[in-house]
């Protein structure tokens, strides 16, 4: 198999470790109303799905209604919006990474379930405004993963077809994506679920560490 003309990476817990913002600004929301907190640890299973499921869950079971879900999902907004920079970072080797495959002509891009409206700005900010070709967050009017509809998307914007690209990704959703869409799929060890997780979903490929993606056939 030829390497990927493309490399489409997933956000949190792939190219940066938001683990503990994320935690805090459902924390903070559950301490304003009364609730008990959730443990850090716990975001591991509870991310990954959009915001109003990781509100859903995070919110005691007895309470959980359509409405305040909608507006626990506003607070959380709020909330992020002051906390995504605290102690968010990409994980080690991510960024030489990227600049290495730029330089030998891979695409890159982005496909997350985070609200688009997060993932753009957070994206630019870790890794600046050129460093991807495509950046797609979730918004309403497209499925999201894993639907394949993002990764149609996004091949047709970079000129490519699917089977041509590889999609980086740390859970089971990530993985049952790529292989919905025909992309390769490549799973990280290093991020929020593990490998257990990636090899039940379909990873056609494991990597350890972010250099390992420059031998990927």
């Amino acid at each position: 198999m030829p390497a990927p003309k493309a490399f489409i990476f997933d956000l949190d817990g792939t190219l940066i470790d938001s683990l503990e913002d994320i935690a805090e600004s459902i924390n903070c929301m559950l301490d304003a109303r009364g609730y008990p907190r959730c443990g850090v640890e716990l975001f591991r299973q509870m991310v990954g799905d959009g915001m109003d499921k990781l509100v859903e869950r995070a919110l005691p079971e007895e309470v959980r209604s359509p409405e305040l879900i909608s507006t626990c999902v506003e607070e959380y907004r709020t909330n992020y919006d002051r906390l995504w920079q605290e102690k968010t970072m990409p994980y080690p080797g991510i960024v030489a990474a990227l600049e290495k495959l730029r330089q030998q002509g891979a695409k890159l891009g982005v496909i997350s379930n985070k609200a688009h409206r997060f993932t753009v700005p957070m994206t630019e900010h870790f890794f600046g405004a050129g460093c991807f070709d495509h950046i797609l967050g979730q918004r309403n009017e497209v499925p999201r993963k894993p639907d394949p509809a993002g990764a149609h998307e996004m091949a047709a914007f970079l000129g490519l077809r699917t089977e041509e690209m590889a999609y980086v990704g740390d859970s089971g959703i990530d993985m049952a994506f790529a292989k919905s869409s025909g992309m390769l799929a490549v799973g990280v060890r290093w991020g929020f679920r593990g490998e257990p997780e990636l090899r039940e979903f379909g990873a056609d490929v494991l990597i350890s560490r972010a250099e390992d993606l420059f031998n990927l056939k």
